[in-house]
């Protein structure tokens, strides 16, 4: 069933997404924090890859849940239960804490369990627009997305490095119930839209959870091109775990950081984000997007290859590089989230964004638990720049041997259209 957004529902989402933008910060905060007390602690490329690990693995086993439960359930009570969930386990591990165990298993634990609780939440939160945001805005609000989230992810690690250091450590996790608390509020105050009705027998159980999947992939496959741009998404994110994992020791081992360096990092990044979000706000609509995207890639690849070989110490080459990194993340992001907005059927949003997220993050755990002990080998400079190599060529390969290059995704699909999906039939595309 396909709900027609209007302009109440669209001041809804803008309402709803108001409240999920302070619950982001929370979880920018303590993020930040978790990580950088891992590497104050014990200064381990190991111990890194391990909370990384735990931070990946449960997300891509629970987001295939978390896509079929939001296409079935009310989503409004699925987001609430959810939050609430994260901010309990977070409570408990402050008390924990102020009970002085502070044991590296229980911080992975309480990683993991949140983790497993996002799983279910990202998805059910990128359902939502398709139906409360009208097609031709859908482009500029997830530039705006971007352009929000980046200021949060900014604002994030610079309150994190503070807290840091003028507070005991395990006061800071109050910020996450704080915010969480301030996220239920424009929750409470909307409706959100419920695009599939179900039959009183049609309950959850193994059988239907596998036809939910299959369905959902059955329509990820009928979509041109987004196959081909899904395995480069893997590989992107086996490559890119060294620098998500090591940073920490990059900065505070290689080139002698503290606080102020980790963050300023963090907050150039966030920086340049927030600069690319709004230029893809501003921007009404993209043609030719397979090609930006492929560009944006390859200028991560090279910017990941150039910081293997900064010189130590050189922090303002680290963080120009980081601000234009940053620059280019929007663009990339934007321009995909859009492709399945606009072509997937509303009923069918969170199987399909669910499925498209785990499949390109399954393979991450394991560049995360490798990442350590490569590096130990043959060092963390050599591994950034090995893998911002590969990445860079695989991108030019992928755009010039396959027929990517030749898809070319319309703003706006028509009702046909969908039902023609429904049906398992492809999406019309035109050619270049």
């Amino acid at each position: 069933m396909e709900i027609q957004p209007t302009k109440q529902s669209f001041r809804n989402y803008l309402i709803f997404w108001s409240g999920q933008l302070f619950s982001l910060l929370g979880s920018s905060v303590i993020q930040f924090v978790m990580i950088w007390w891992i590497e104050r602690q014990y200064s381990n490329v190991i111990y890194l890859s391990l909370a990384n690990f735990f931070f990946i693995l449960p997300l891509v086993v629970f987001m295939p849940l978390g896509g079929v439960l939001c296409d079935r359930y009310n989503k409004r009570k699925l987001i609430f239960t959810v939050d609430a969930l994260q901010a309990f386990v977070t409570f408990v591990l402050i008390i924990l804490f102020t009970l002085n165990m502070r044991d590296l298993w229980i911080v992975f634990l309480f990683i993991a369990l949140r983790s497993s609780l996002q799983g279910i939440h990202q998805p059910t939160v990128s359902s939502i627009a398709p139906s409360m945001v009208p097609k031709e805005k859908l482009s500029r609000i997830n530039g705006l997305s971007f352009l929000f989230n980046g200021f949060i992810q900014l604002i994030g690690p610079a309150i994190g490095a503070l807290l840091y250091v003028l507070i005991p450590f395990n006061q800071i996790f109050w910020i996450d119930i704080l915010t969480f608390l301030i996220s239920v509020i424009p929750l409470a105050l909307i409706q959100i839209p419920k695009v599939r009705e179900l039959e009183e027998t049609d309950v959850l159980n193994v059988k239907s959870f596998i036809g939910d999947i299959k369905e959902g992939f059955d329509i990820l496959k009928s979509i041109p091109g987004l196959l081909i741009l899904l395995g480069t998404s893997i590989v992107i994110n086996f490559l890119l775990q060294p620098v998500n994992v090591l940073l920490p020791y990059y900065i505070h081992q290689i080139h002698g950081g503290l606080e102020f360096e980790y963050s300023m990092g963090s907050i150039l990044l966030q920086a340049g984000t927030i600069i690319g979000a709004l230029v893809t706000s501003l921007k009404k609509k993209w043609n030719r997007k397979i090609l930006t995207m492929i560009s944006g890639i390859v200028i991560i690849g090279i910017g990941y290859t150039i910081l293997a070989i900064i010189p130590p110490g050189a922090f303002l080459f680290i963080w120009i590089n980081f601000f234009i990194l940053g620059l280019v993340l929007p663009l990339i992001n934007t321009i995909y989230q859009t492709i399945l907005q606009i072509s997937v059927p509303q009923d069918k949003i969170g199987r399909v964004s669910s499925i498209d997220m785990m499949f390109s993050m399954m393979i991450s755990p394991i560049g995360s638990l490798i990442s350590g002990p490569i590096a130990s080998v043959i060092s963390v400079n050599s591994l950034f720049f090995v893998s911002g190599s590969i990445l860079t060529g695989l991108m030019i390969f992928t755009y010039m041997f396959t027929n990517i290059r030749h898809v070319r995704y319309e703003e706006e699909v028509s009702d046909e259209e969908v039902a023609k999906v429904e049906e398992k039939e492809l999406i019309p595309i035109t050619e270049d």
